[in-house]
């Protein structure tokens, strides 16, 4: 597991995420730990390491 710090897009705060180093591409949603708000990632690991990172708020 990667863990990968991002700044929320609902409430700002800075949290972290753990990502698992096992799938080179993925894609997931999972809610902020501080606000509950739900966000889309898009994340490519390579050699251990994440490479892209992308996130964006869903609508609700």
């Amino acid at each position: 597991m990667i863990e990968h710090e991002f700044t929320c897009p609902y409430c700002f705060t800075n949290v972290s995420i753990l990502i698992d180093a096992g799938a080179p591409n993925q894609k997931f949603i999972e809610d902020c730990e501080r606000c509950c708000n739900p966000i889309e990632f898009t994340v490519k690991i390579e050699g251990n390491q994440v490479v892209e990172f992308d996130y964006q708020p869903i609508g609700q």
